[in-house]
């Protein structure tokens, strides 16, 4: 069986790579999103990443799209796995269903909470937090163990944490709980330019880290994510400069917003997350487009 995979081999030779999300869907027909998906691929993808159910609402299942990608398209996929909705027992052979399939990364986070109004009828799990996760992610592999080599763990970053003290000191324990790296929230302010600076000179070379971008679309999209949105900062200055924009408009913004905020990035990551805002693939197509001609100077 192969060890690792494309995007892996790529990230441990020190070059810039290129992760992308891209939300599964909502029913059960996976035809426009495979779609989408190629189309990020051709563009030059390095890997596609899958929400685990955002916000705690029912989509199709990330780990299934992320073995349906793999077979299908040959692209490297990182599904997101929450502690929210599986026990031990449903975590594990989830695990080695998707080893077998190929899938040799996962995102280990805690997952959002179930919102009030559903409790009565969806219960949280919650047998682990994202450390122990990860922990127990690493240790089915080994002589004797049930996978022949380890599967890589990324985690989470929450750069716009209001104290980042205690952030940066729960990367370092995630770390040292089996975790390789981290996928951080969108970097849309200067301190979170600064918070990426100090992740890097705290953490050093050992964690792999990709900074998160995702374009702002319109003034209603910045002022949605600065308030309604846990772990996302929108500076005031990027939510005024979308006053009165069209569509159009909006998304060129959003594109030079998002190369500056990358440009700023670069220097402390060793690749970039780029998150799909409304699935809208073509806008993500320019994006990857000027990243490799402009700041990673690649034809």
């Amino acid at each position: 069986m192969e060890k690792d995979d494309a995007f892996l081999r790529k990230l441990n030779a020190g070059k810039k790579v290129i992760a992308i999300e891209l939300d599964s869907p909502k029913d059960a027909d996976l035809t426009n999103y495979l779609a989408g998906a190629k189309r990020l691929q051709a563009a030059g993808a390095d890997l596609l990443t899958i929400a685990d159910c955002p916000i705690a609402r029912a989509r199709m299942d990330s780990s299934l799209v992320a073995c349906r990608v793999h077979r299908e398209l040959g692209l490297c996929t990182l599904p997101h796995m929450t502690c929210r909705d599986r026990n031990l027992n449903a975590t594990k052979a989830l695990l080695l269903g998707l080893y077998a399939e190929g899938v040799r990364e996962v995102l280990a986070i805690t997952g959002d909470p179930i919102p009030t109004a559903e409790r009565d009828e969806v219960k949280n799990v919650y047998q682990f937090n994202s450390r122990k996760l990860a922990q127990y992610i690493v240790s089915l592999a080994g002589e004797g163990r049930e996978m022949p080599s380890p599967m890589t763990v990324f985690g989470a970053l929450n750069l716009n944490a209001r104290n980042f003290e205690v952030e940066l000191r729960r990367a370092g324990e995630k770390l040292e709980n089996g975790m390789s790296g981290f996928l951080t929230q969108p970097v849309l302010s200067e301190q979170a330019v600064e918070n990426l600076r100090r992740t890097r000179e705290t953490l050093g070379e050992r964690a792999k880290i990709l900074a998160g971008i995702m374009p702002v679309v319109s003034q209603r999209n910045a002022i949605f994510m600065e308030n309604e949105v846990n772990g996302i900062h929108v500076a005031e200055d990027i939510i005024e400069a979308f006053a009165g924009l069209d569509r159009e408009q909006g998304e060129a913004l959003g594109l030079e917003i998002s190369l500056k905020m990358a440009r700023e990035a670069l220097p402390y990551a060793d690749g970039f997350y780029l998150m799909t805002p409304f699935n809208r693939v073509a806008l993500m197509e320019r994006l990857i487009a000027r990243l490799k001609t402009e700041l990673l100077q690649e034809q």
